[in-house]
């Protein structure tokens, strides 16, 4: 595949302020230009195979309660985008705002959780 650039590339950083996944709207991106997930219009984060991963905040994060009351349904994933153009230089973090007690950074404490289709283990095994 060959990469494709986009006009709006949105960094998503961690509680850290490093861009570790970018969104072009609604796909998400690792730093490689590989998509690891998607975003639906209430700002809900799903990973490739349609697992939920948490929401979007404004800032923008990834973040999810750390204890979840009930699960959120899976659901179907769009299709496969193309592999990303990553931009050259990305804008530094805003200041990122504490997270409340109970409140995790997804892509800080569980990236695993966006994970290419190629990898995983929430993957089915092929036997």
């Amino acid at each position: 595949m060959t990469p494709q650039p986009q006009a709006s590339i949105v960094p998503i950083y961690n509680s850290r302020g490093d861009a570790e996944a970018f969104l072009a709207y609604p796909y998400l991106h690792n730093r490689m230009g590989e998509w690891i997930g998607w975003v639906s219009a209430d700002r809900q984060v799903y990973s490739v195979l349609g697992f939920y991963v948490g929401e979007l905040t404004a800032e923008p994060r990834i973040i999810r309660q750390r204890i979840m009351a009930s699960f959120k349904p899976n659901r179907t994933p769009p299709a496969p985008p193309k592999k990303l153009l990553i931009p050259a230089t990305i804008p530094l973090s805003p200041n990122l705002p504490d997270l409340r007690f109970g409140t995790m950074d997804v892509l800080l404490e569980e990236p695993e959780l966006l994970h290419c289709l190629d990898a995983g283990e929430q993957r089915q095994d092929l036997d």
